[in-house]
């Protein structure tokens, strides 16, 4: 398929008015959730939102037991699997690769463990609800919640065992 034809497809797409309504609902409810955590949080332990080019919506959180090793939870909405995820992430792939292999060796069984490559962000993934779910967001957002506070406080367990550098 040619260029030319994705244009015409997406131009066609936008005229029917259901491409900008939803990507408006998800990041009007990315926009909410994140301030929500920076009520919660402080502003300061909360990044800005990456709306992202179709491939990921997102905003970092930056609990202190995380960013003293240069790691971070990240709220994502995927386009590709259409869900709400928690993620922990790092600030670098250097930091990734080294938590990537602690996690893989040290036997983490806390969720789904992701193998680096080229533009992958993620070390573990959690699943969190379907972008459906966004009928109910209070629900949501509390479901993001405990999926974001249940990753951290395993992944906390993990690295006071575990991690022998808790600062890198």
């Amino acid at each position: 398929m040619s260029l030319r034809d994705d244009l015409t497809k997406l131009q066609n797409q936008l005229g029917e008015g259901t491409l900008q309504r939803s990507y408006g609902s998800i990041i009007s409810y990315m926009s909410q959730a994140r301030s929500y955590f920076m009520t919660r949080d402080g502003e300061r332990a909360v990044s800005a939102l990456y709306q992202g080019v179709f491939d990921m919506t997102y905003f970092a959180l930056f609990p202190p037991a995380l960013k003293s090793r240069g790691l971070k939870l990240a709220i994502v909405f995927d386009y590709e699997s259409f869900t709400f995820q928690v993620w922990l992430a790092a600030r670098n792939r250097t930091v990734q690769r080294k938590y990537w292999q602690l996690l893989h060796d040290c036997g983490w069984s806390g969720g789904r463990i992701v193998e680096p490559a080229a533009g992958v962000d993620a070390i573990v993934q959690r699943d969190v609800a379907s972008a459906m779910e966004l009928e109910a967001a209070d629900a949501l957002t509390a479901r993001v919640e405990a999926v974001a506070c249940e990753l951290l406080d395993d992944l906390v367990a993990f690295l006071d065992t575990h991690d022998t550098e808790t600062a890198v």
